[in-house]
């Protein structure tokens, strides 16, 4: 059975901090590209974040570039998102996402495999 279990999510100040995991099993997940993915309330999935399968090289979008890093721990099936600096415009359900190589956008919702229940990210004063 295909698991991702996100964690860490809560609420936090602006300009606060929040790092975000998610622990996977019952794929290879050394072999997967992975990716986080939000949705603030009443809005539509947004690509936040991608790194490939060897964790070399990471991708974010404009809006949380230099804010946000996404890294992985193969040996521990495990992706996590260091959030610093937090907007009350990040606020949203963030949800990890698995695929197999490809060559399609990252936001290309349709090409992940296997999606996480979500953890909520609050942030307000």
């Amino acid at each position: 059975e295909v698991q991702l279990v996100e964690s860490g999510g809560g609420v936090v100040q602006p300009g606060g901090s929040l790092k975000l995991s998610c622990v996977t099993s019952g794929f290879t997940f050394s072999d997967s590209p992975m990716s986080w993915v939000r949705q603030a309330p009443g809005e539509g999935l947004e690509w936040v974040a991608s790194i490939d399968e060897t964790g070399d090289y990471p991708y974010y979008t404009a809006s949380v570039r230099g804010r946000f890093t996404i890294s992985r721990d193969n040996a521990k099936n495990t992706l996590y998102l260091q959030m610093n600096s937090l907007k009350p415009e990040d606020t949203a359900m963030y949800y990890c996402a698995a695929r197999d190589l490809s060559s399609a956008s990252w936001a290309d919702f349709h090409s992940y495999n296997y999606w996480g229940q979500g953890t909520q990210v609050t942030v307000s004063s």
